[in-house]
């Protein structure tokens, strides 16, 4: 038996084809325009890797003359499979999660599955309202950003025992899978990087108060105390979203306040990057009046006038590698790991 299906189908054995009851064509009814079985129409649609492309392609090519769409609630009924994920990220205008999704897709995708795209605006109340709801879809898996629920997301993701991964963060709780980064590690690396340049008077800039923000800002509170020069009053928190006109007020702040920090680390890049813009309308010299980095690494970074010191995240690797692990649980395999480390990478620039 070959790996995919081929034209050898092209007489199949004659059947009697059943019309809807709708007058909607059906998957008889392309296969027999097709010349080949139900089986191998339906595996076109749902695992697309098993047959040949030449197949699939007039297999595709003859369902959308006869407008067929497959029925998936029906499918859904008779495989136990509903051919969805459900993906519940905190935003659609942050790259960072963009880039994740595009991971996702790339492997979800070609195994037949729909995306069903949930955003939850960095509200625990409002991911478990998607959450309750994407369930009603009977999803095959989840994929959730983070580990920040409420009490009753929790006893959902336990009570139904849907496949789950968590992505971005890295869970040491039992039975649990993630796929991610150490945010705390990102913040020790870049605080540690500024230190080794002699920076003494290390500022902190953190928005949105997410769990990934608040991970890097421990990271950066461990290394000022290991060297003895973590003080809280160069600690700046603001609730609003990451942005550039944020980076830039935060900036003004900090020099109307009249700060003796002599580097800010902002806990984003666009921050950053609106810093370094007002920087430039003040006529503040960067980095020789002040050091200023962030994270993530978003394109524009290494474009900044001085170009952006910042800590790259694999979020598209992570996209990528938390389908597969999904993939795994779906198929009933165990993954060879439960917490799957991407790591980080420094990126440094002319701004420190």
């Amino acid at each position: 038996m070959t790996t995919h299906e081929t034209d050898r189908e092209s007489t199949p054995k004659t059947r009697k084809r059943r019309s809807s009851r709708t007058g909607r064509a059906t998957m008889a009814d392309v296969a027999g325009r097709a010349g080949v079985s139900a089986i191998t129409v339906s595996r076109a649609f749902k695992r697309p890797e098993l047959v040949a492309p030449e197949l699939r392609e007039r297999i595709l090519a003859e369902a959308q003359a006869m407008g067929y769409v497959p029925n998936q609630a029906a499918s859904a009924l008779a495989s136990a499979r509903s051919m969805t994920v459900a993906v519940l990220i905190p935003s659609m205008t942050n790259t960072v999660f963009v880039e994740t999704l595009a991971g996702i897709h790339e492997i979800l995708h070609p195994r037949g599955y729909q995306i069903l795209i949930g955003v939850s605006h960095y509200s625990p109340v409002e991911e478990e309202r998607l959450l309750r709801t994407y369930l009603q879809f009977q999803p095959d898996g989840i994929l959730l950003t983070g580990n920040d629920h409420t009490a009753a997301t929790r006893t959902y993701l336990t009570a139904l025992s849907r496949p789950t991964v968590h992505m971005m963060e890295l869970l040491d709780d039992p039975g649990c899978y993630s796929v991610g980064c150490s945010q705390v590690e990102g913040g020790r690396l870049m605080t540690r990087h500024l230190l080794e340049r002699g920076y003494r008077r290390i500022g902190f800039a953190a928005v949105q108060l997410d769990p990934r923000t608040l991970s890097r800002l421990e990271g950066y509170r461990q290394a000022l105390q290991e060297a003895g020069l973590y003080d809280p009053a160069r600690v700046w928190r603001r609730e609003e979203p990451s942005s550039l006109s944020l980076g830039a007020a935060m900036l003004d702040r900090m020099i109307d306040e009249d700060t003796d920090c002599d580097a800010v680390f902002f806990c984003n890049d666009d921050l950053a990057q609106g810093a370094l813009f007002q920087c430039q309308r003040r006529g503040i010299r960067v980095p020789e009046r002040l050091a200023i980095c962030g994270f993530n690494d978003l394109a524009a970074s290494a474009w900044t006038t001085p170009t952006l010191t910042t800590v790259a995240t694999p979020r598209y690797a992570i996209g990528r590698q938390s389908a597969a692990m999904l993939l795994d649980l779906i198929e009933g395999r165990e993954p060879t790991k439960r917490r799957m480390d991407l790591g980080l990478t420094f990126i440094p620039r002319d701004s420190t």
